[in-house]
């Protein structure tokens, strides 16, 4: 893991860190951290265990720091100024490595994300993690997902405190194929366990990532291991 000093958005430097992977690897990657007025920052768990899982297939992971979230400069936009972050980190990943990208997010991370990536041709897949639909007296929507030509994953838990089970459902319905859902049985938002399911779901969810990649890319293999 390298920290990554030339990384800049409209807002100025981005903070950024880079799990190297192999020489070789055919994708590199981009995961996303949930809203900062939440605590989050790259270091998230959920954003953590994604790079973890996607890392152990030998891509190089790129982890950034949304504009006025730790080293990052800039104040905090709302989602339009953190998908122009985004998008300067695909330009570097574009830059660095050359190679088709995949992109994961967590909960604000994802939608920003989405909205990033979605119809962008150096991006070609896509994971949701934790996708939220109000949190915090925020409501997000999801409309632009019905023109979404990507493969995308979306995981999220049944106790979701952000997005039930039929709020999500609902969305998904609408999103465009190819698509893959799915739900962790006793998972909340942060896919902690619940009172009836106490044991942490981060290795479910870090399993299905490494099997859609699998299955999506032909990317290692669903029994790999971290």
């Amino acid at each position: 893991m390298r920290t990554i000093d030339d990384l800049r958005g409209p807002a100025g430097r981005l903070e950024a860190l880079l799990n190297t992977g192999n020489d070789d690897a055919h994708f590199c990657a981009l995961v996303c951290h949930p809203h900062p007025a939440g605590g989050g920052t790259m270091h998230n768990k959920v954003v953590y265990h994604a790079m973890k899982a996607i890392s152990s297939l030998g891509v190089p992971v790129l982890r950034i720091n949304f504009r006025g979230v730790g080293l990052s400069e800039g104040e905090h936009a709302h989602g339009p100024g953190e998908r122009e972050d985004t998008r300067a980190a695909l330009d570097w990943l574009e830059q660095t490595f050359a190679r088709p990208i995949l992109f994961a997010g967590f909960s604000f991370g994802a939608h920003v994300g989405l909205h990033a990536c979605c119809g962008d041709p150096r991006v070609h897949g896509l994971i949701a993690l934790g996708l939220p639909v109000s949190a915090a007296g925020r409501s997000y929507s999801y409309g632009f997902l019905q023109n979404c030509p990507q493969p995308k994953l979306f995981i999220s838990g049944d106790h979701d405190q952000f997005a039930s089970v039929e709020e999500l459902e609902s969305v998904w319905s609408r999103v465009a194929e190819p698509k893959r859902t799915h739900i962790i049985p006793g998972a909340e938002h942060f896919f902690q366990g619940t009172p009836d399911s106490p044991a942490p779901k981060l290795s479910e969810m870090q399993q299905e990532i490494r099997t859609w990649l699998a299955d999506t890319f032909a990317l290692g293999s669903a029994a790999s291991t971290l």
